[in-house]
């Protein structure tokens, strides 16, 4: 029998060392895999973005609504003199489908003259959209998902990071949902505070509204469908088409509203393998956490 091994002090402390090491350096390659944050709006220019304000062409910013000042995306309507439904939008240049998108947003100042009651410190990210290139000079609004931003009015409860479908349904607590609009869990969040807002899109799987860190709305299954948008080419509006990717954009409604981060997190290359990407998202999150304790 052969004799047990007598572990030293010195000894055990090197095997203690040896597997912390071993640890660090599998956290270390496990956060190598993790994709990092990249910057969409440089705080400079708009140049990898487009513009489409109903009642214009595309690409025409009809009296410089959106803008680039202090380092700030603005929307601005001092040179309109109605808002008259000239609803806008930005969009980014490239689609995605599986993807983690952050905005952080604040209401300012007074709403456009002639803009509707409802579009009071009101704005949104349209997810899953249409290339803007494919909407007609009339059309209102994208035919995509919005998670609706909306600004507290110091009176009553208004979430944030609710769901409108401009001519889309999905799939709500395992039934159809067909209204326009959805009011999220969020807090209200009056005045000009800064908010962020994050939205996890897996295709057509899983779209989660993140608000400040706190999930407020979760549905699945996007599809073409429904009501809500104007002015728009039947040939685009393919009823029953399920949505898996598109264009995110952000809107004009006639409340100014800035934006000083938007950024992405390209979660495609983990799109077919559902453990990787449940890894990724952990790691994502409690990066995220460190960096908050910081």
């Amino acid at each position: 029998m052969n004799k047990p091994i007598q572990l030293t002090f010195s000894m055990a402390l090197m095997l203690i060392l040896f597997y912390a090491c071993q640890n660090s350096r599998s956290n270390e390659n496990k956060e190598e895999d993790v994709p990092q944050w990249v910057d969409l709006f440089n705080g400079k220019d708009i140049n990898n973005w487009t513009i489409k304000i109903s009642k214009h062409e595309i690409g025409e910013n009809f009296a410089h609504t959106f803008r680039v000042e202090d380092s700030l995306l603005k929307v601005r309507y001092d040179e309109y003199q109605q808002f008259d439904q000239q609803y806008g939008h930005i969009f980014y240049n490239k689609p995605y489908s599986y993807y983690l998108l952050r905005v952080v947003y604040r209401f300012v100042g007074e709403q456009a003259n002639g803009g509707e009651d409802w579009a009071w410190r009101n704005s949104g990210i349209m997810l899953h959209g249409q290339d803007p290139k494919t909407m007609l000079k009339d059309q209102d609004f994208p035919i995509s998902l919005e998670a609706q931003l909306l600004g507290g009015n110091g009176k009553e409860d208004r979430s944030t990071g609710n769901l409108c479908t401009p001519g889309t349904e999905v799939i709500y607590k395992d039934a159809l949902y067909t209204p326009h609009c959805l009011n999220s869990s969020s807090a209200t969040y009056a005045g000009d505070q800064w908010v962020t807002a994050e939205v996890l899109v897996l295709g057509d799987s899983l779209i989660r509204h993140i608000i400040n860190g706190d999930t407020v709305m979760a549905y699945t299954k996007p599809t073409i469908n429904g009501g809500s948008v104007s002015n728009y080419d039947p040939k685009v509006k393919k009823d029953g088409q399920a949505l898996t990717s598109g264009f995110f954009s952000l809107q004009s409604e006639s409340h100014p509203v800035d934006f000083k981060k938007v950024a992405i997190i390209d979660l495609s290359p983990f799109a077919k393998d559902p453990a990787k990407l449940n890894e990724v998202l952990t790691t994502i999150r409690e990066r995220e956490q460190k960096e908050m304790v910081k």
